[in-house]
Order: C-alpha cells, then structure tokens, then sequence
C-alpha cells in the first residue's frame, strides 16, 4: 500500500468514525487497510444504516407531504431535532427535502447535514438556492465540520464555490479537501483559489500541523497542479520547509514528498537540499530505507547530488550498507532507468568494502563492460 493509499485510508477512517458516531481512536485500525475496501466498508456501512431505517421514518416524512413546507419545517425543528430531521429529509423527494430545508434556519440546517444519507446530498444540492447553500457552507465551516464539508463541496457549482472559498479560513479549506469525496471536484477547485490562495492553504500546513493532510491533497491532483503545488510548498519559509521534512521523517511520508520534489526545478531542489533537516544522519538513512523499499532513486538521486558533501556522504554509507537483495535491486532500477551519472558520485563516497560490492554487482559490470 502506497502512502498516499495510506493517507486516504486515514481520511476514510475519520469519515467512518463520524458515520458510526465512534470515537475515531475505536476504529483507527482501518486505516491500515487499503483505501477502496475502506471506502466500500463505509459505502456497506451508509447502506445499511439508512436503508433498514425504521417504518416510523417513512410515516413521519409521509405526515410531511399533507403540510405546507413551512410548518414541516417548524415540527423539524421543534419536534425531531437536527438528527431526525436529517433522517425523515432523507426519506422523502429531493425537491421536497429542498422545500423544507429552505424554511429551517441555517444553524439547524448545518447540523442536520452531518447526519444526512450522503447519497441523497447530490439530487438535494442540486434543488438548493445558491444564496442559501453559500450561508450552509460558511455554518458548516463556523462548527469545524470539515467532513460534512467533504461531503458536500463536490457537487457544489462553480459560482458557489466562487463565494464560499473568500469566507472559510485556510486550514478549513485543506482539511475539506482532505475529506472530500470528489476528489475529480479536486483540481477545479484549486484552480477557483488561484495561487495566492493557494499558497496560504500550503502555509497553513505548517500553521496548523496539517503536512499529512497537505500532501494527500497534492497526491490527488493531477498534471501542473501538481507541480504549482510543489513550487508553492518550496517557496514557504526554511522553517515551515524544514517543518514538513520533520513530520515526513516522523510519520514516514517520503513516498508521497520525493515526488513533488522531482516537480522542482534545480533551483527549487537546492532550497530543499540545505535544510537542516537533511543533516540528519537518522533522517536521511530513513529516506535511504523509505526509496530502497518504493523504487523511488529517479526521484531522490536528483536530491541527492545538491546536499552538501556531509549529507551526500550518509546517504553513500546508508546506501552501501544496504543487504545484497537491495543493493542489487538499486542497482536493477539506476541501470533501468539510466541513473548511473547520479549514482556513481555516491559509489565514490562509499568506503572500499561498500565500493567492491558495488563494483561487483552484474548491472554494474555491464555498465563498465
């Protein structure tokens, strides 16, 4: 399982701990499996929570369809409260459901969407007056609800988004997007932000302890965005860069960071090279471990040459302690991928028994045959 795998997972789990209503640390176990039988487990779990809803619910939003919109949603408010109304809403018509839903106040109405059946926000959405799912949202965001957030932003429309995304703040905005269940909603939103936006998003990851959340997001978009990201994350402050390598070390995140470092430009890879971070002989074995186990040299080697001679030097001991298996398998990939003009500085670097081995491997010997 990849780590951005892992990261999904982690945001699978969170929205299966509010759906149970669990306490998240209950049912933390899940997000050691992969994401798609996490998200199926959760799709299993919303149907059976509101398809086997009590006859009680299909009577009750029957009694709704005999009274005006207005006083549905007066008994809604004062007799069923936020999560039974959400219950009955969805048990009736989406344009009835948006009837309603347009006379409860906003407060109520954000409440209740927590405990909507997900699979009816689509048709509900859709029927919502734009004025009010704006207000809805900015609620949503004023309760720290950034997983109901998830739920909705996707099958938000343009214009929608437009005016919502000034009134939420930074962080509210990266843990929505961690949440959300749209991820191919994901680029188009980023691209409403626009770059200044955008980078007080990326500086709120640092602000608020929010790398992981960071680097899921950008491991879910695709093409330029991907590297506009990167530039933007390597533009931030060396404290706030240094940071992120901190919390990717601890959590053991490489495999979604080296990848957006390869996205820099050489410049951009120096700034990254020189953080005291990367001084670390425990950190950089780590990395040494975390791309020995992915395949990740193309990515790392290009690092690699702009660490300054100490580092590159931890990086030649941890590679040339390596076991035969994956000394041989880093061999396999830098001859795969024609890697040897990187690699050979570092072989320099090794200590003679690490270079004899080296020198010995069958893909080095067809290198200099």
């Amino acid at each position: 399982m990849t780590t951005i795998d892992k990261l999904q997972s982690r945001a699978e789990t969170q929205k299966i701990a509010r759906l149970l209503n669990a306490d998240p640390d209950h049912v933390a176990f899940l997000a050691d499996l992969p994401p798609d039988d996490v998200r199926r487990f959760r799709e299993q779990s919303v149907t059976a929570l509101y398809d086997r809803a009590p006859d009680m619910l299909d009577k009750i939003a029957a009694a709704t369809k005999l009274v005006p919109a207005g006083v549905a949603a007066a008994i809604s408010q004062k007799a069923l409260g936020p999560r039974l109304a959400a219950a009955v809403a969805g048990r009736l018509e989406p344009a009835r459901a948006a009837d309603i839903i347009e006379k409860l106040p906003v407060a109520f109405t954000a409440e209740s969407c927590g405990h909507l059946d997900p699979r009816r926000i689509p048709s509900i959405v859709d029927r919502l007056d734009e004025n009010l799912l704006v207000r809805i949202a900015v609620a949503l965001a004023e309760r720290g609800d950034h997983l109901t957030m998830g739920r909705f932003v996707g099958h938000l429309r343009d214009s929608a988004l437009t005016r919502i995304l000034p009134q939420v703040d930074d962080a509210t905005v990266l843990k929505t997007g961690f949440a959300i269940d749209r991820a191919d909603r994901l680029g188009r939103i980023i691209e409403l932000m626009g770059p200044e936006r955008l980078a007080a998003v990326i500086g709120s990851a640092c602000a608020d302890g929010l790398w992981p959340e960071a680097l899921a997001v950008a491991g879910m978009v695709t093409g330029e965005q991907r590297g506009v990201i990167a530039s933007l994350a390597a533009a931030r402050p060396e404290r706030e860069l240094d940071s992120l390598v901190t919390v990717v070390a601890e959590q053991d995140l490489w495999e979604a960071l080296l990848p957006l470092v390869a996205l820099l430009s050489e410049q951009e890879r120096r700034t990254v090279a020189v953080l005291p971070a990367l001084r670390s002989a425990e950190v950089l074995t780590g990395i040494v471990r975390a791309v020995v186990a992915t395949a990740l040299w193309a990515e790392f080697l290009p690092l690699v040459e702009l660490l300054p001679e100490p580092s590159r030097k931890t990086v030649a001991d941890a590679a040339g302690a390596l076991g035969d298996r994956d000394l041989d398998a880093l061999a396999r990939e830098v001859d795969k991928r024609d890697l040897w003009e990187l690699v050979l500085p570092l072989v320099e670097l090794m200590d003679d028994t690490a270079k004899t081995r080296v020198f010995e491997l069958p893909a080095f010997q067809d290198q200099t045959g």
